[in-house]
């Protein structure tokens, strides 16, 4: 069982690729068929992350494997939803800043510091569902007015960044009980 949630997250890897062939795969149904492996993808996120928390299988491979997952489909997505000009440029440079920052941040913590990745928080998981319901609602419906369209990824957004926030807190405070050792 301990290895099953690292399936999942390296499943959520594969399907990166297949997403981005769906969606750009000619007709306006392939749009849907990529929201649904996107859908699928998110799902697997949650359930991987479930079942290591459940049966005690959190290892160090899956605190690799699934915010890899997490960070390739989340710029496949955004990456892909620019291309086809439903939002605008920035939006996806932003979301592709804050992933590195974050990476980068989890990594110091890490190394420097000796401690654990911190775990999402309700604030991470918030906003991970409102860009995913963001991001289904630009692929499925296109016709969304552009300045609609800035108006929610601009949100959600927003609110990654009150995550990113939240996520820089505990950052603080595990370099400063670092410094106290």
């Amino acid at each position: 069982m301990r290895s099953v949630p690292n399936i999942i997250s390296a499943f959520r890897i594969c399907l990166v690729p297949v997403f981005i062939l769906t969606y750009f795969g000619g007709t306006r149904d392939t749009k849907t068929y990529a929201a649904l492996v996107y859908a699928i993808a998110t799902l697997s996120d949650f359930l991987d992350g479930f079942l290591a928390r459940k049966f005690s299988a959190v290892s160090n491979i899956g605190k690799v494997l699934d915010p890899l997952g997490d960070k390739l489909m989340t710029v496949a997505v955004m990456a892909s939803i620019t291309i086809d000009r439903l939002i605008p440029v920035w939006a996806v440079l932003i979301v592709v800043g804050k992933e590195l920052l974050m990476a980068v941040g989890g990594f110091v913590v890490h190394k420097m510091a000796g401690a654990e990745i911190p775990p999402s928080n309700i604030i991470g998981k918030t906003s991970t569902v409102v860009f995913f319901l963001v991001c289904m609602t630009l692929m499925l419906f296109r016709d969304i007015p552009h300045n609609i369209a800035t108006l929610l990824i601009s949100a959600a957004i927003g609110l990654t960044f009150f995550a990113l926030f939240s996520y820089l807190g505990t950052f603080i405070s595990v370099m400063k009980n670092r410094d106290k050792d």
